[in-house]
């Protein structure tokens, strides 16, 4: 009975240390699940992360033909925008850090989660079978011995029947004998039952011998191997989670350094020098004031006021005698003109010639910005030039190509646009020639012209012919002031009104007679297209459109700048380029 109990205790034990151990060995894997969902919160974190710094990086990148693009030419501005190209790689190695994370330990770890609890799983089952088998076989031995015990039990009772039906005299022989009989039957089924009992308990004791001494210490060995592999994974797992940040390090440290050089290659002198540049005038200190004494019958002129201290003295001499007009009114000086601004804002034009701005020659800038600007200009028109001269080399190559071989096309389709190339190379390299005829004059090669270097509508016309108009009146009026107090501000006043008046929006009110009408010199037959603009708007002003074949009125014949004066009725004329027609002048104008 002892050793029964002890089997009982001891199953009872084994029974908890495997509750125990699949307790632990399910924490273990929940460990590793926590694990890898800490690594994936820490990818998510990354990729964010590195969104966020894009952005930021993307947001502070210069937009196209803005303020900020045409700062790139200091180095500070430079320097940031390498700083932010340098973040925008720093933020894509944090993407490689998610990147890996995920590849190198979140997917691992997933497939190896899958595989440990499938490992656990045969284990217990196995374990759980081997606990079944044992029980198993004691409840067999448990059978046995019981029906030993109870087999004998009835063998002595049978056996003390006999004894007493011998022992009674008055029992007959047959009964005796039956019950002889009977006693020996009993025993020799508890024989029988004992034998069996002793079979089942040497099974027992082998399958207990092999249950706790082979199988169990098995799979606790398997379990503990599990357990250990997981340990392992994971430490495997966490050194790969630092070699991920680590393997990026260089390439993030060449990423600051590259910010580190951006910001050492700011120049502060460089930076401020192209300020200079490009803010330079180009305009020549004023000299200075001349003593002017006071005599009889004599008046001493104003001193010049601070709303034309950007005309030199020698300006202000010529003026009086020469019959200069007066230079223009630039943006950047003080006005001092009350006049109403609802009246300048009537016509965008009329505005320009207030402010000084819009001019296709831009004379409204400062003579240094002037020159920079034809300069650019210059070199943009260069460039589209070259551009159309190689199209039209390619294409004359291929014109070569379809007249050697037939087949391959037709070469007469070809010669329109070629024909069309050439005009256009003919219209920018006369373009060319415009700007460089401004260049030139800026510059101080070429003497001052008096005519504009291209056609110009009837309001810029108008507003250089009345310019020197009211200087000559200007004149007349300090001359004729009696206290000689004529002012800059009473000229530009009077400027500003002439420059309204002489608007075509303004005509109607203005001028009650009817403009003289030029007469016709010859005709015309317009023998390419063109497409004009209307006066006053667009970039070639006065130019008309005329269509291939039409015939045309000529009112006024090139004067050597590529234009033609044209009319095709009594209201519509404008200019057109020279050879863009082909010109029949009249015999009398020929002559004149």
């Amino acid at each position: 009975m002892e050793s029964g109990r002890a089997t009982l205790l001891k199953e009872q034990q084994l029974k908890d240390q495997f509750d125990n151990l699949e307790k632990h060995t399910q924490s273990g894997i929940e460990f590793v699940e926590r694990y890898s969902k800490f690594v994936k919160e820490r990818s998510e974190i990354e990729i964010s992360y590195a969104k966020q710094i894009r952005n930021l990086s993307k947001k502070y990148q210069p937009k196209k033909n803005s303020r900020e693009e045409e700062e790139n030419k200091y180095t500070s501005c430079r320097a940031f925008l390498s700083t932010l190209n340098e973040l925008n790689d720093y933020a894509g190695q944090h993407e490689v850090i998610a990147e890996n994370l995920t590849s190198q330990i979140i997917t691992e770890l997933s497939r190896y989660l899958t595989e440990l609890k499938a490992e656990r799983k045969s284990h217990f089952h196995d374990g759980r079978k081997a606990q079944q088998q044992i029980e198993s076989s004691w409840k067999q031995l448990e059978s046995s011995k019981r029906r030993f015990e109870r087999d004998c039990k009835e063998a002595d009772r049978a056996q003390q029947y006999f004894e007493r039906m011998d022992a009674d005299i008055n029992v007959t022989k047959a009964d005796v004998e039956k019950a002889r009989q009977q006693a020996q039957m009993r025993h020799q089924i508890a024989a029988d039952s004992k034998t069996e009992y002793s079979n089942y308990l040497t099974k027992f004791n082998q399958e207990q011998n092999e249950h706790y001494y082979t199988l169990i210490p098995n799979i606790f060995q398997k379990l503990q191997e599990m357990e250990e592999r997981r340990i392992e994974r994971v430490g495997v797992s966490m050194k790969t989670y630092a070699e991920v940040d680590r393997e990026v390090l260089p390439i993030v440290g060449k990423c600051l350094d590259g910010m580190t050089k951006a910001a050492e290659s700011i120049e502060p002198k460089t930076d401020s020098k192209q300020v200079v540049e490009s803010y330079k005038s180009g305009f020549e200190p004023p000299g200075d004031v001349e003593f002017e004494d006071y005599g009889p019958g004599q008046t001493i002129k104003r001193t010049v006021s601070e709303t034309s201290l950007s005309n030199s003295r020698g300006e202000a001499k010529e003026r009086p005698g020469g019959g200069k007009s007066k230079g223009k009114l630039w943006p950047f000086i003080k006005n001092k003109n009350k006049l109403s601004l609802k009246l300048i804002t009537l016509n965008s034009h009329v505005r320009n010639l207030i402010e000084g701005s819009g001019p296709e020659d831009f004379s409204h800038l400062p003579p240094e910005q002037r020159r920079k600007k034809l300069q650019a200009k210059i070199d943009d028109i260069n460039k589209d030039i070259q551009k159309e001269m190689d199209q039209k080399d390619a294409l004359t190559k291929m014109k070569g190509v379809y007249e050697k071989n037939p087949q391959m096309g037709d070469p007469a389709s070809v010669d329109p646009r070629l024909v069309e190339m050439s005009m256009n190379i003919e219209k920018l390299q006369s373009e060319v020639q415009k700007f460089e005829g401004w260049l030139a004059e800026v510059e101080g090669r070429l003497p001052s012209r008096s005519d504009p270097p291209r056609r110009q509508s009837g309001l810029y016309e108008s507003q250089h012919s009345n310019s020197t108009m009211v200087d000559n009146n200007c004149a007349q009026d300090r001359e004729s002031s009696p206290d000689g107090s004529y002012t800059e501000e009473q000229s530009s006043e009077t400027q500003v009104k002439v420059a309204i008046a002489n608007t075509p929006e303004f005509d109607d009110e203005f001028d009650d007679g009817d403009e003289e009408t030029l007469p016709t010199i010859g005709t015309c037959k317009a023998v390419y297209s063109f497409e004009g603009n209307t006066p006053l708007t667009g970039h070639n002003e006065g130019t008309i459109s005329v269509t291939e074949g039409e015939l045309l009125f000529v009112i006024e014949q090139d004067k050597g700048d590529g234009w033609t004066r044209v009319r095709r009725n009594e209201e519509e004329e404008g200019y057109v380029p020279t050879s863009y027609v082909e010109v029949f002048l009249e015999t009398n104008a020929k002559d004149s």
